[in-house]
């Protein structure tokens, strides 16, 4: 786990633009972190990064939102979910080995049906605005993307 720590929003919104500047279809990121840790906002960012032009809002009580941009995201929020079988019927398949971006908040909830491959992001509050970001890649490929986010 490599870790980075953020002393407000403005420098995780960075941190998310640039991940959304190297990621590539049929990635997926896995958001964790408490509630108002900055998970949606961190997917805001990212949005922007791939070049979204729309208003990215967290799809709390309709699981998914898609967006178009450079290559489409697929933004998942299963705080909601009550049971894995709910992704089953959103057909979450096609998303997460389909040719856009899914970025999960709540990950940690359907662990059992990620992908094998993935980018790990825990966002822990360590102050009022300050974060701490932490990553962990699945293979070298998720691992390499990590590393450049550390880089200032």
């Amino acid at each position: 786990m490599s870790c980075i720590n953020v002393s407000n929003q403005k420098e995780l919104e960075e941190i998310a633009e640039k991940l959304g500047k190297l990621v590539n279809s049929g990635d997926v990121i896995c958001m964790v972190g408490d509630l108002g840790a900055g998970k949606t906002t961190f997917i805001q960012a990212l949005a922007i990064g791939l070049g979204v032009k729309d208003y990215v809002t967290s799809p709390t009580f309709t699981l998914i939102n898609e967006y178009e941009g450079r290559i489409p995201l697929y933004h998942f929020d299963v705080y909601r979910i009550n049971h894995i079988d709910e992704m089953e019927n959103l057909g979450y398949e096609e998303y997460f080995y389909g040719d856009g971006v899914c970025a999960i908040e709540w990950a940690d909830l359907i662990k059992d049906i990620l992908p094998y491959d993935y980018l790990w992001i825990e966002i822990k509050i360590t102050g009022a605005e300050s974060r701490q970001i932490c990553f962990i890649g699945t293979n070298d490929y998720y691992r390499e993307i990590a590393g450049e986010l550390l880089e200032k």
